[in-house]
């Protein structure tokens, strides 16, 4: 839930703080990171990109030929509709679904673009979730993009984010019906979407799935999060910590989250947290790395955060990875996210 969550954090810090930090996590941003990296068919675009921009997210928009359907929180991001609405004026067939629960009136100059353009339809989330937080994108039936940043356009040049593209068959084709009943709001909590290859859903998987990580770790776990409220993660990752696994939480410091912070670097975690500030990095990418290099080793990247309600009450979609490259380039920004924040 960025938007909320950072503007607190802002507020929360101060000026002195901000200013003191906000260097360091200025230099960080863009520390170790490869804009892009391709394994076969698979693609990691890791965020901010060295433009800044959303460059990537554009390409695919703008590449498309028949279809392009987006769940998506937030969509702010005037290029971005900008360029929904030339897809479908040369003949793209474009549906997108947007939340309305928690990001209505951020959303509704977006929703109300497309629903005046000719082959554009928005439509309202299903109020049965607390949030719609998912953010993906399929186009042309063929491209699958699981994305962890919204659409706004403020957060471009200091969120880290990742967004994957894949071509896997089974993967687009449980996203696809799982869109066509959301789009229609006649999902409910009792209707489970298709796992296909690797998916990972909220609310019927995600917290049976990311437990299984943690409690799977042997040796080591790495993790970004922009959220730490789910009191069965913090005991999972405890517990992960205290059979000696070498755990490294790489956040935000959201006063929030102060409690599970301080219960964390207590059990023997290593937790590095970066000042909430306007300027500097901030962490808004959900991904674990649990014994990377190892026959152990599981992955997530996905919009789901560490809290009950976006694990249980929420529409999200993360998935696990298992392409060698694209588990590397995770492994090696991550650490690097770590190693550039203080400790706590």
């Amino acid at each position: 839930m960025r938007s909320g969550l950072r503007v607190l954090g802002w507020m929360l810090i101060g000026v002195l703080a901000a200013s003191a930090a906000g260097q360091a996590g200025t230099h960080s941003r863009h520390a170790g990171r490869v804009d892009t990296v391709t394994s076969g068919t698979r693609v990691l675009y890791t965020f901010p990109q060295s433009n800044n921009s959303a460059t990537p997210l554009y390409a695919l928009v703008n590449g498309s030929l028949k279809t392009i359907d987006m769940t998506m929180y937030e969509l702010v991001d005037t290029v971005f509709s900008a360029d929904l609405v030339a897809a479908c004026k040369r003949g793209v067939k474009v549906r997108v679904i947007l939340d309305q629960n928690l990001e209505k009136s951020s959303n509704t100059a977006a929703y109300n673009q497309l629903n005046k353009t000719t082959n554009c339809s928005a439509a309202w989330a299903n109020p049965a979730f607390q949030a719609t937080h998912q953010k993906s994108m399929i186009v042309d039936g063929t491209k699958l993009a699981i994305i962890t940043l919204n659409l706004t356009t403020r957060y471009y040049t200091t969120s880290r984010d990742f967004a994957l593209v894949e071509t896997d068959a089974a993967d687009i084709a449980a996203v696809e019906a799982t869109f066509n009943a959301d789009f229609k709001s006649t999902t409910s909590f009792a209707y489970q979407p298709g796992k296909g290859t690797d998916l990972i859903w909220s609310p019927t998987t995600a917290t049976a799935d990311l437990l299984g990580i943690i409690n799977g770790a042997t040796k080591t776990l790495l993790v970004e999060n922009e959220e730490m409220g789910a009191a069965n993660v913090v005991s999972a990752l405890e517990a992960a910590c205290k059979r000696g696994v070498a755990v490294h939480v790489a956040m935000t410091n959201l006063t929030a989250y102060k409690t599970e912070f301080a219960a964390l670097k207590a059990a023997g975690c290593g937790v590095h947290l970066y000042a909430s500030t306007a300027t500097g990095l901030y962490i808004h990418a959900k991904v674990l790395v649990a014994d990377y290099g190892l026959s152990t080793q599981m992955v997530y990247v996905g919009s789901i955060n560490f809290s009950i309600p976006s694990m249980t009450d929420n529409r999200e979609l993360g998935l696990y990875v298992s392409d060698a490259t694209i588990v590397k380039a995770l492994q090696t920004q991550v650490t690097t996210d770590y190693a550039g924040a203080p400790a706590l």
